[in-house]
């Protein structure tokens, strides 16, 4: 009977994206090992030579949306997003622009134009 060696892991292709201001999005497609991670995915991108003021130990990491570690193995098409601190509380923000506009120019009170 003859043992066939296992096939090599796929690589994993993932993009790490950063956003270091309001409307401003750096984003870097990487192909990494199998069994990848997010620390090793963050180091290759060289966010941290591009962005040094930036903490990636206390940044707040997700994957699509979802919390993510370090430590955690990364999957084929994964997106890596790097989380500014919040300068102010949303809803505090959305109270104020409710307050600027006005009941009727907000929200479901909105005149349609008709």
């Amino acid at each position: 009977m003859k043992v066939h060696p296992e096939a090599p892991a796929a690589p994993v292709r993932v993009v790490v994206l950063y956003s270091p201001a309001p409307r401003r999005v750096r984003e870097w497609p990487l192909v990494l090992a199998a069994g990848a991670t997010v620390g090793q995915a963050l180091q290759a991108c060289g966010v941290q030579k591009e962005f040094p003021d930036l903490d990636l130990g206390s940044a707040d990491l997700g994957i699509w949306g979802h919390a993510a570690s370090l430590g955690q193995a990364l999957g084929d098409g994964d997106r890596i997003e790097i989380y500014r601190p919040l300068t102010v509380d949303p809803k505090l923000a959305r109270r104020e622009r409710f307050r600027r506009q006005g009941v009727r120019a907000a929200g479901l009170f909105a005149k349609d134009g008709k």
